[in-house]
């Protein structure tokens, strides 16, 4: 006879799989919970043999024919999984896209000094999106705010790469640069 007091213990936890009394299978196909194959066995026995075990039969591979359920414990495998996927997120490196405005009659020490931001963005392994507004009938001399972006795209040439070429949209000429990828 099976106990029905089993599958209450993971009511809160995510349904990433079926467990238990969730498996609507006739027969599996068996782990067990060292890892070996106990062969194609009627839903129940599996179930009973998980109760025994005091352990749970987990669905590991619903779409196969016929599902593949393992026993183990829970608990275990579901903290165990969200540890990986912490571990897995630390180390994770989220890009970010950092903005730097010039202007298209800018000076050279104006310059040098947002091309410094530019280049600490790249080395910090940001994209940067370098923007220049026209103002009033500057936006006659694009060309002008052309010059400006390609000036900088050739000065950070050995750190960065030019991920979207100066384009003008509205009043605003955009470039994005992208980090070198590191060896």
């Amino acid at each position: 006879m099976i106990r029905s007091n089993h599958s209450w213990r993971w009511q809160t936890i995510s349904k990433d799989h079926q467990i238990n009394e969730e498996i609507r299978a006739k027969e599996v196909r068996l782990v067990g919970p060292e890892g070996e194959q106990l062969g194609i066995v009627p839903f129940r026995e599996a179930m009973q043999k998980a109760i025994d075990a005091n352990l749970d039969l987990v669905n590991v591979a619903p779409t196969a024919k016929p599902p593949v359920c393992r026993i183990m414990d829970y608990g275990k495998f579901r903290y165990e999984q969200q540890k990986k996927e912490k571990e897995n997120r630390k180390n994770q490196k989220i890009v970010e896209l950092k903005e730097v405005r010039f202007s298209a009659t800018i000076d050279e020490h104006d310059f040098q000094t947002k091309l410094r931001n530019v280049v600490k963005f790249l080395n910090e392994q940001d994209k940067v999106k370098c923007t220049i507004r026209f103002r009033g009938r500057e936006i006659t001399h694009a060309s002008v705010g052309q010059k400006v972006l390609e000036r900088v795209a050739a000065e950070v040439e050995a750190i960065g790469i030019q991920e979207r070429r100066p384009k003008l949209e509205g009043r605003s000429m955009i470039m994005i640069l992208a980090p070198n990828k590191p060896n």
